[in-house]
């Protein structure tokens, strides 16, 4: 018998444990991963970026989370010896329509509380990045870079030397409701729980309908595709570089980021995964990609994005077009410099009605939570996110 049991390895699952184990340590812990290992999937694909908040609607879970978990990151890393590196990031506007995005993303870095941001002239910007061109910038000290593996992994010792539990390669395949408690069934065995909660990122609206069967949300995947930088091109990005994004999109659009573990990607696009963990092109899921497909929700957005989505599917295939994105920033950049990175697969949350849901979304029930919205910046936000969540467990214990 256990008084909480976490579905998912990931960042946010592990945070989340933590922070429950934190607000009370008596509490008998479970964590289920369906890998073999922690973090493999979105924590252990990102671009491992430590984002500001710069971006997000000021007050929304994504805002306040974000914010506070960088803070709580930062404090984790150094208390643990994780290295990171607060090198901060430019964003470009690389033409005149930007100009005025590009006031927005100031003023709304400034209403969600952040320092010392400063407005970049043409010039100013090559004294950051030599190499790009742009017609203004914000520079964004915040902002760094961090291996969430290694982040992650650490979540997990911590919780385990605290005497939680961690059972790997145990897929949840069901949840049976009793009055007062769940019985978690894997393809290995039964746990009960008093508290269940998923944090199952790719897969958790399928995990949710597992007790809410209303969930009215479904995961669609994005795959992001990254090129990375020939070694004897490194030198043309010192940091981090982003374009101004296009606010209709949920994306970022193609940057270049130096890594934490060395090199420098660029990328990623945004296209539609054949398969939730689909990380190649040849990664199909029939049975998924009908579901992707046939979500009408997802027929909405693909109705009112669809020349966007059609520029990332071309890039996906071309790398001169994808060249052409990154040149737009530097324009030295040629289609020789780059040769072919990783991918990952974002559990993008899409609404019925056709919204992407823009925010966090936590979804409360009387002996579950469902984390089923959790994006970029989960993994800065993971231990806030976490807090979030506990706070809301230890209520209902």
């Amino acid at each position: 018998m256990f008084d909480v049991v976490v579905v998912g390895g990931g960042i946010v699952g592990l945070a989340t444990a933590l922070q429950i184990q934190k607000g009370n340590p008596s509490l008998r812990l479970l964590l289920l991963e369906k890998e073999t290992v922690l973090a493999k999937h979105q924590t252990g694909n990102n671009s491992g970026v430590i984002h500001s908040g710069l971006y997000y609607k000021p007050g929304s879970l994504k805002a306040q989370n974000c914010i506070r978990g960088y803070h709580l990151l930062i404090d984790f890393c150094r208390e643990h010896g994780i290295p990171f590196d607060l090198c901060g990031k430019i964003v470009v506007a690389t033409d005149q329509a930007e100009l005025p995005l590009l006031q927005n993303l100031f003023v709304r870095g400034q209403q969600n509380g952040l320092e010392n941001l400063k407005r970049l002239t043409k010039d100013e910007l090559k004294e950051y990045e030599p190499h790009v061109t742009g017609l203004e910038g914000i520079f964004v000290p915040q902002t760094g870079i961090v291996d969430y593996t290694k982040v992650a992994l650490k979540y997990g010792e911590v919780l385990q030397q605290n005497g939680a539990t961690i059972n790997l390669g145990e897929r949840v395949v069901r949840i049976l409701s009793k009055t007062d408690q769940h019985e978690v069934v894997t393809d290995k065995g039964t746990y009960t729980a008093k508290l269940v909660i998923n944090c199952a990122g790719l897969y958790s609206d399928k995990v949710a309908r597992l007790t809410v069967p209303h969930v009215d949300v479904k995961i669609i995947p994005f795959r992001g595709e990254y090129y990375k930088l020939k070694k004897e091109k490194e030198y043309l990005v010192k940091n981090l570089i982003y374009p101004v994004p296009d606010p209709n999109f949920p994306f970022l659009g193609v940057h270049f980021t130096r890594m934490a573990k060395g090199g420098v990607e660029a990328g990623p696009n945004a296209v539609l995964a054949f398969s939730r963990e689909g990380y190649k092109k040849s990664d199909i899921n029939l049975a998924e990609l009908t579901e992707s497909l046939a979500w009408p929700g997802f027929q909405k957005v693909a109705a009112k994005y669809w020349r966007t989505g059609f520029g990332e599917m071309y890039r996906s295939f071309s790398k001169a077009a994808f060249t052409k994105a990154l040149q737009k920033l530097i324009p030295e950049i040629q289609e020789s410099d780059l040769t072919e990175g990783g991918a990952g697969v974002r559990a993008q949350a899409c609404s019925r009605d056709g919204g992407l849901v823009d925010d966090f979304m936590i979804l409360e029930e009387k002996k579950v939570i469902n984390v089923c919205n959790a994006p970029s910046p989960a993994a800065t936000s993971s231990l806030a996110i976490g807090e979030t969540v506990a706070a809301l467990a230890l209520k209902k214990i």
